[in-house]
């Protein structure tokens, strides 16, 4: 029998959504009266709750079997939609990281938005994403996880459209929506299609089902497809990753969660659906094609950017680029370790540029420097959570890439060469940011830039001690690979691009002799990378000129065509009657006259086939 508080584990989406509700009660009547702050109060005590409990349950449900029970929620007639749930060490334990990160996205918040009066429904927002999460995470159905990425792609538009009163907010919250949209109609078919092949929605029956599965090759290829495109979404990937990078407009405290969890949850679909997708080579291909592209694109494009918050969203889809290549190898615990590592490295990275967005003129870093001696704390959590990201040893990042390299090291020598190629990049963008923000000479936008107060720098303290001591607990959960049976060549090679990269990105950045703005020797390729690869215009001159036409299209049939044909018999009934009120007189000769009209057109009509006989 397994202990009360992991059979009570299906509650803990239950705790942030009684927050949310409650916040409710605060906007917008009473908030006139007591502020907007005991909305976030409030939100902030129900995640501790609910991190309290994850942890608690973690700390029983470790080295222990699994559970799996269900709880009731649909039963009509022979329709039976009770809610399964599978609870092991790993879903614990990403439900810890998701409460323990959206509570300190909380208290971050409570500083980050001190003046703002929208606490009531961003704190509500926040603990509607963790709810969606940890449902997600909790639940072993692909049917119910379904809905709750639905539920977190309207999270996602609700949040970025907080300051619905700016036209890029708005922008990016619909473009943020409808790109989901395209990779979640796509994921709804391969569900639906799913269930009549294998029977049942369970990720963990769907495993046992594809180890002796025997399907046409091809409908695999089709679900296959379909399937994976709801989490290429969800992770930003190549082509439906541009949504996070317009997302940045929303507020930053927002961003913490999204860029370090909620991009998370489609690599967790990944993971679960890796049997069903194993049964298609063709799938698995092209999962790695799509996270190679992904992660070579954006970490050139990352070099290009010039935002300090958009400087964080294509390395973003990088890492997640890297789960799915160790998905499509087969690698599931490089692509967990991955997830780990970014979840904490990148929130810290977010928690510190938010710092210095939150009182600079600017968010250009070629207009900022020299922060690091007015900032330190934010200087150190940005250098820990980059340093947690890439392959540094000892941290998890360089664990979680020698993980991913090792296993392809013989399967997929060239990916190897290329997670490496590319680790190296993400250790140039990084510290190009690092050198240009807090290091060389000040400006004028920082000259007046002090350190930020408690509320802020509180979280990062916390998330910088996770990102630090991460490899010792991974060691001690016995997860990090045995130092003696790995290449050692390996980890020399990664050490090696890490240090390349940053050796070079300080060299050109903090070198007098080497003018600034740095530009490359090609102006069209530096084009290249700073406007996406073109993918917006390619965007807008493909899929939205489509789009834009056909309704232009639609529109005017609908204006002309349909629209005509209603108005014309309006103005005919207009017409006629407007004629016809001239002969209501109270003669009865002007009666009698218009009857006989009618009777002679009347009889001429129907005696107009006979006429035309001779």
């Amino acid at each position: 029998m397994s202990h009360p508080l992991i059979q009570s584990i299906w509650l803990l989406p239950i705790y942030t959504l009684i927050g949310a509700a409650l916040s409710v009660i605060w906007f917008p009547g009473i908030t006139r009266r007591t502020g907007p702050r005991p909305a976030g109060y409030i939100n902030a005590l129900m995640s501790f709750l609910a991190f309290a409990h994850a942890s608690a349950a973690l700390f029983y449900a470790w080295d222990n079997p699994a559970v799996d029970f269900t709880v009731p929620w649909l039963q009509v007639a022979n329709l039976d939609l009770s809610i399964p749930f599978h609870i092991d060490p790993i879903a614990l334990t990403a439900c810890t990281v998701i409460t323990g990160l959206n509570f300190l996205a909380q208290v971050f918040a409570i500083g980050y938005l001190e003046l703002d009066w929208g606490w009531a429904r961003f704190f509500s927002l926040l603990a509607f994403f963790e709810a969606g999460m940890n449902f997600l995470v909790l639940n072993d159905s692909l049917f119910f996880g379904y809905i709750a990425l639905e539920l977190l792609t309207l999270g996602t538009y609700l949040l970025l459209g907080l300051w619905f009163n700016q036209s890029l907010v708005i922008t990016g919250a619909r473009d943020a929506f409808l790109t989901k949209r395209v990779g979640d109609l796509f994921l709804l078919m391969g569900v639906v299609a799913l269930l009549p092949i294998a029977g049942t929605w369970n990720y963990t029956e769907l495993a046992i089902w594809a180890e002796t599965a025997n399907v046409d090759p091809k409908v695999m290829t089709l679900l296959g497809l379909a399937l994976l495109a709801g989490p290429m979404g969800k992770c930003a990937q190549f082509p439906l990753h541009l949504w996070l990078d317009e997302a940045m407009e929303g507020p930053v405290p927002g961003t913490i969660l999204r860029n370090s969890l909620v991009v998370q949850v489609g690599a967790w679909v990944l993971v679960k659906l890796q049997p069903v997708l194993a049964l298609s080579p063709t799938v698995l291909n092209f999962a790695i094609f799509i996270g190679a592209l992904t992660a070579v694109g954006g970490s050139l494009i990352a070099i290009a950017q010039i935002d300090i918050k958009r400087t964080l969203s294509y390395p973003t889809s990088v890492l997640m680029g890297c789960v799915f290549i160790a998905v499509g190898t087969g690698n599931i615990q490089a692509a967990l370790l991955l997830s780990v590592s970014h979840a904490l490295g990148m929130a810290l990275m977010v928690m510190s540029s938010s710092a210095v967005v939150w009182n600079s003129v600017t968010q250009d870093v070629t207009q900022l420097g020299g922060l690091f001696s007015r900032r330190p704390i934010s200087a150190l959590s940005y250098a820990v959570g980059a340093l947690g990201v890439v392959a540094m040893p000892p941290f998890g990042g360089f664990w979680a890439m020698l993980q991913l390299v090792e296993g392809l090291r013989i399967t997929h020598p060239w990916l190897a060469v290329l997670v490496i190629a590319v680790n190296a990049m993400l250790a140039f963008g990084f510290t190009r940011v690092f050198c240009q923000v807090f290091l060389g000479q000040t400006t004028k936008f920082t000259e007046r830039s002090p350190e930020v107060h408690y509320w802020m720098i509180l979280p990062m303290m916390v998330v910088m001690g996770l990102v630090i001591h991460l490899p010792l607990v991974l060691s001690a959960a016995d997860v990090l690979p045995n130092w003696v049976e790995i290449s050692k060549d390996n980890a020399v090679i990664l050490a090696w691009s890490t240090l390349s990269g940053i050796g070079l990105a300080a060299v050109i950045y903090l070198s007098p002799t080497i003018s600034k703005p740095v530009k490359l020797p090609s102006q069209s390729l530096q084009d290249l990378f700073a406007y996406d690869f073109y993918t917006p215009q390619l965007y807008r001159n493909t899929i939205i000129g489509f789009v834009a036409i056909s309704s232009k299209l639609l529109s005017s049939f609908d204006r002309i065509g349909i629209d005509g044909v209603g108005n014309f018999f309006g103005f005919a009934t207009l017409f006629s009657g407007q004629s016809l009120k001239y002969s209501t007189s109270g003669q009865s000769q002007f009666y009698m006259l218009t009857i006989v009209l009618g009777l002679v057109g009347i009889g001429l009509w129907l005696c107009y086939p006979l006429l035309n006989v001779g």
